[in-house]
């Protein structure tokens, strides 16, 4: 009986091992059915947007600068100065970022579609024939953020940050786009 209790709570043991480290991955397809789906109510569950709004801005502004943590006025009065002038300018046009936020938007970033995401609309999702659903891979894992990346067809990433909420919780908190700054028009697929 104390073998058979002890295969029990080991077995137990083991399971749980499993599922903590399975669990991003649970997230990324759990996000990907529920973009698929139309729901944005899991999604909202699953994607904290405040942060991945946070990420996108300074991507798609093009601007390395924007990605580098803001100067200060001891270190760098000008460049302080000027990065100041730039926030407050309202005749600069941000990037829509929302664009990347719905659910068909979402569902191509998933499928690996980088910068070319926000281009999908829900008919053309739904319309098309069985899309290509890449499996993600793990390119940064840690006991809180695991980074899980798609590549595309040509080989660029487009990388998922995940950070946990609790034991079993994660949430998306960061899309990392391609490296190129401006699309000009998705490439024609067969």
């Amino acid at each position: 009986m104390k073998r058979l209790f002890g295969n029990l709570v080991l077995a137990a043991l083991a399971l749980a091992v499993l599922a903590f480290f399975a669990a991003p991955a649970v997230g990324f397809f759990a996000i990907r059915s529920a973009a698929e789906a139309n729901d944005v109510a899991g999604l909202s569950r699953l994607i904290d947007f405040g942060a991945v709004r946070q990420s996108l801005r300074p991507q798609l502004a093009g601007r390395p600068e924007a990605l580098a943590p803001a100067p200060s006025f001891l270190e760098d009065p000008i460049g302080a100065f000027r990065r100041q002038l730039d926030q407050q300018n309202p005749l600069q046009r941000q990037p829509d970022v929302n664009a990347y936020l719905t659910p068909a938007a979402l569902s191509a970033l998933l499928r690996g579609e980088g910068r070319y995401a926000n281009q999908q609309t829900q008919a053309a999702a739904t319309t098309g024939t069985a899309a290509r659903k890449p499996w993600p891979r793990p390119a940064y894992w840690s006991v809180n953020r695991v980074r899980m990346a798609v590549a595309d067809q040509g080989g660029s990433r487009t990388l998922f940050t995940f950070e946990r909420r609790g034991p079993f919780e994660w949430k998306l908190v960061h899309i990392g786009l391609p490296g190129d700054t401006s699309p000009s028009a998705p490439a024609v697929r067969p």
